[in-house]
């Protein structure tokens, strides 16, 4: 009766949290801070909310499924400026397709780029190990193996892509690859994002470049997976979420963007099963993505927080500031056990890498995820320096 492709999948990390966490009560005088879930908690622009009463009147339309020309022309718009792509390189009703929520995309787009079969067998999606969890629920809902790469600190927390069998490469329908990575906060650089398109190419499958912590960043802005492609998009498609960027988690706006035969496959396929965008929603996002003040004082509002985290944390648990995105991923050698102490004894909510991870029994594999603990830095400064001071504080 049930699907048994879905037998692999595991509870949901949320799941998971709650019934390792729920058992137990946090220290009674300790007011709560969650760092589990990355879920911004910055306020949005007040324009927000002008754009979508402006245009409440639309709620009575059905939205088209590709979204408003202005919402398209938008996006490509932000494109060529913020990855410094050539005029016109992007074309707003060929290469762009918005998305309610980002997530709906990465899963739906394994439907359009699985085939029933590839060389010779079952069809291969590669990800990253930690990994976040939609990939794979989306890899076998395509019938594709989910195929697991560690990412391990000592290569930079990336997946070593030269370490993949060829006969996996040849079965392999697509990979995906988050930079500013979540968990770890590495990001790729045009080396790395142009030898994963060349294998792509070589191997005839698709490059899905989740790149929605690109806003968010420390230093230098993340490059990006269309802009290492260049003039070519074929065989990569880059998707993008005003959730982190723009601090609107609930307003479920994202976009798609890249191979154009792919863009086609997947527009036919969301005429079906996705979910088009309300149109007072396509108006608030072609506001936001044409804004940059409130992105460059979201990202200063982080760099706060990694501020008090460098000062108070240390050199502890493996600290480093992380290049992009917004989680610290701290070595508490038993990331799960880490969890239920720091809950019951200091209140903070977080996350274990354990629940992010395929645990193989490889040692290479499992010590990718488990020794770790993710915490989401989405909380106000004052809330979470207090967090930090009362990690420092639990562990010493």
């Amino acid at each position: 009766m049930l699907n048994s492709r879905f037998d692999e999948l595991r509870d949901y990390p949320f799941q998971r949290l709650r019934g390792l966490l729920d058992v137990a009560a946090p220290p009674a005088g300790l007011a709560p801070i969650n760092l589990s879930i990355g879920e911004p908690q910055h306020a949005y622009p007040a324009f927000v909310a002008e754009v979508l009463h402006a245009n409440s009147h639309l709620y009575g339309k059905y939205p088209p499924q590709a979204g408003t020309p202005e919402l398209r022309q938008a996006v490509a718009a932000w494109l060529t400026r913020r990855y410094r792509l050539k005029p016109d390189a992007i074309e707003p009703d060929r290469h762009v397709i918005p998305l309610n929520g980002t997530r709906e995309g990465l899963f739906m787009i394994a439907l359009a780029a699985v085939p029933e079969s590839k060389g010779g067998g079952r069809p291969v999606a590669l990800m990253p190990n930690p990994f976040y969890q939609v990939y794979a629920g989306a890899a076998l809902a395509a019938g594709a193996e989910p195929v697991f790469l560690p990412a391990l600190p000592g290569r930079g927390f990336l997946p070593d892509l030269d370490a993949v069998p060829r006969a996996t490469l040849e079965r392999t329908a697509l990979l995906y690859l988050c930079s500013p990575a979540n968990p770890q906060g590495n990001v790729a650089d045009l080396d790395y994002l142009r030898k994963a398109i060349a294998l792509a190419r070589q191997y005839d499958f698709i490059l899905v470049c989740d790149e929605c912590y690109a806003e968010i960043y420390d230093a230098a802005p993340p490059p990006g997976g269309l802009e290492a492609a260049g003039d070519d998009f074929s065989n990569v498609v880059a998707f993008h979420s005003l959730s982190k960027r723009s601090s609107v988690p609930g307003l479920r706006s994202g976009f798609c963007a890249g191979d154009p035969k792919l863009m086609a496959a997947f527009a036919k396929l969301r005429t079906y099963g996705g979910a088009p965008l309300p149109l007072p929603i396509c108006a608030a996002s072609v506001a936001l993505w044409q804004d940059e003040a409130h992105v460059e004082a979201n990202r200063a509002l982080y760099r706060q927080k990694f501020d008090a985290a460098q000062r108070i944390v240390g050199n502890r648990f493996g600290f480093y500031r992380p290049a992009g995105g917004f989680y610290l991923w701290l070595d508490m050698g038993d990331g799960e056990a880490a969890a239920s102490k720091l809950w019951t004894e200091a209140g903070v909510r977080a996350l274990p890498g354990k629940y992010l991870t395929k645990e193989t029994g490889e040692a290479t594999a499992d010590a990718a995820g488990v020794p770790y603990l993710r915490l989401a830095m989405v909380e106000s400064v004052a809330a979470t320096t207090t967090a930090m001071e009362r990690i420092a504080d639990t562990f010493g």
